[in-house]
């Protein structure tokens, strides 16, 4: 890997860069996928490569642009959001002259980090980069983001009578808890390098504990 030091990009005229072109598109769709999201994945992002021996190359514009095309949560479009989203980071990486060779594994990285996608990566990076946005998605950052966007669409905080969907199905079109059960808690055994699982493991523990905390403060 070509560590951070060495790397035969400059970051500090690169990151700028990627900042400048998020800014001037459109805002994010909720308030879970703005820029403070988009440098927590980075943050990850670059830590797990270091740990993985991933090619910051890839991974850095990944990361920061793996959003530039968002749609909300309950839009028939989200699926198709990172396809859309690697189209226009390689046309800006491609007018704004960064090098081709990389360009490739960048689009895969960011088409392939998507949950709702479901486009397995195929490289390091791609793994890499998925992993960092599934963990901003978990631990105390998770919960936030996930109250968050349940407020924006207007949900119930818990089913009236059972809080804890284990005698029901889980609806999380109706319940801002039942996201963690139907997608949120199942994360961990989703992740794709070694670093990131062991992290997402804690962070579903706890995850797991405020749960039970709500629960018992519910007294349902």
């Amino acid at each position: 890997m070509t560590q951070d030091n060495t790397s035969p990009i400059d970051w500090a005229d690169w990151e700028p860069r990627f900042e400048r072109f998020l800014g001037a598109r459109a805002q994010a769709p909720d308030a879970a996928h703005d820029l403070a999201h988009i440098r927590r994945v980075l943050t990850a992002a670059k830590r797990l490569a270091m740990e993985e021996a991933a090619d910051l190359e890839v991974v850095v514009p990944a990361a920061w642009l793996h959003d530039c095309v968002t749609f909300p949560k309950n839009s028939p479009q989200r699926s198709s959001a990172s396809k859309l989203a690697a189209e226009a980071a390689e046309a800006f990486l491609v007018e704004a002259g960064y090098p081709a060779e990389w360009i490739p594994a960048i689009h895969h990285a960011i088409e392939a980090h998507s949950f709702s996608a479901g486009i397995e990566p195929t490289t390091l990076e791609a793994r890499v980069v998925q992993d960092a946005d599934r963990l901003d998605a978990l631990g105390a950052v998770g919960i936030a983001r996930c109250l968050m966007v349940g407020g924006d669409l207007g949900l119930a905080l818990h089913h009236p009578t059972e809080p804890i969907p284990r005698h029901r199905q889980p609806d999380d079109s109706r319940f801002v808890v039942d996201h963690f059960y139907v997608k949120l808690l199942r994360l961990a055994e989703t992740m794709q390098t070694a670093s990131g699982c062991s992290e997402a493991h804690r962070r579903s523990r706890m995850m797991e504990d405020y749960l039970r905390q709500l629960e018992a403060e519910i007294g349902a």
